[in-house]
């Protein structure tokens, strides 16, 4: 995997990170979801570096990053911690600047990041999300019936680790076929650690906590992303049945956006690298590659 990158571990200050980083040019963090490793990008990754200098990290509490507690109130995962993870990466690494792209659970960290810290970023791509707080305010019985795991990982009195833990491989699926063997192998390994599935869990609690919290006094606040930001979804996932046109949720946040839709499912890094990758491409060498509608 990652042919040409380095895997190292980093110290971004409160925490370490495992990182796998390569190429040259400008450079961009690309940050994975739920419940994934890194190693989601690895079909993703070289076909990006022979332009930029590819940053790929394990957020805090995956892979193999460090899990530190969360707190009563669950801040050690929130995405206000993770984008500073990022911004410490940055400084690490000798970057002043980089693009910053999420997808799934790395999505609202990416997009922490531009809020939270707008000099450090430079492009935003958001893949397969809604800001916590959108998806919450907007919460139904079909959003509830598609999305229930949200719930089920965020509660704390009957933790959901206890089941997880039970059988890790029947919980969370995969295949060697579809992620690669030695992506599945490191992924397998994260979800069979205890300490990462608990840390998992942190981050979806920190998401009906502290996340919403931050979403909301931004969106009180008139606060907007003030640089390119592409969205980019999945043809075979459920974002417009949930919510219809859901680039018209990011041009609220995102004034100046740009969207683009991947033929395949969820997990697009590994089932669409290429389409992906020449996306991603068109958008951090040019902003204005990819067509703005309407």
């Amino acid at each position: 995997m990652f042919p040409g990158f380095r895997l190292t571990r980093v110290d971004v200050g409160p925490v370490h990170l495992r990182v796998r980083h390569g190429g040259s040019g400008p450079p961009v963090v690309l940050l994975h979801g739920h419940p994934r490793t890194h190693t989601t990008w690895h079909r993703v990754a070289p076909l990006l570096a022979d332009r930029f200098t590819v940053i790929c990290p394990d957020l805090r509490g995956y892979g193999g990053s460090s899990k530190p507690p969360g707190g009563d109130d669950h801040s050690a995962y929130a995405k206000r911690a993770m984008a500073a993870d990022v911004v410490g990466l940055l400084d690490a690494l000798g970057h002043d600047r980089a693009a910053v792209v999420g997808h799934d659970r790395g999505c609202y960290v990416a997009m922490r990041t531009a809020l939270d810290h707008p000099d450090r970023v430079s492009r935003l791509g958001v893949l397969d999300g809604v800001p916590i707080g959108e998806a919450l305010a907007r919460c139904d019985a079909r959003f509830a019936a598609r999305w229930w795991h949200w719930f089920f990982l965020g509660q704390t009195a009957n933790p959901a680790e206890l089941v997880i833990n039970a059988d890790p491989d029947a919980w969370y699926g995969g295949s060697p076929q579809r992620m690669g063997a030695e992506a599945y192998a490191d992924y397998r390994r994260a979800i069979h650690d205890p300490a990462t599935v608990h840390a998992m869990c942190e981050d979806y609690r920190a998401g009906l906590g502290p996340d919403r919290a931050a979403d909301d006094a931004d969106r009180a606040a008139g606060r907007r992303i003030g640089c390119p930001t592409l969205f980019c979804w999945s043809e075979r996932d459920d974002m417009e049945e949930l919510y219809g046109d859901p680039a018209a949720i990011w041009r609220e946040w995102a004034p100046d956006l740009r969207v683009a839709s991947i033929d395949s499912g969820h997990h697009m890094a590994e089932e669409a690298p290429e389409q992906l990758a020449a996306v991603l491409g068109a958008f951090l060498a040019d902003a204005a590659g990819i067509s703005r509608p309407g």
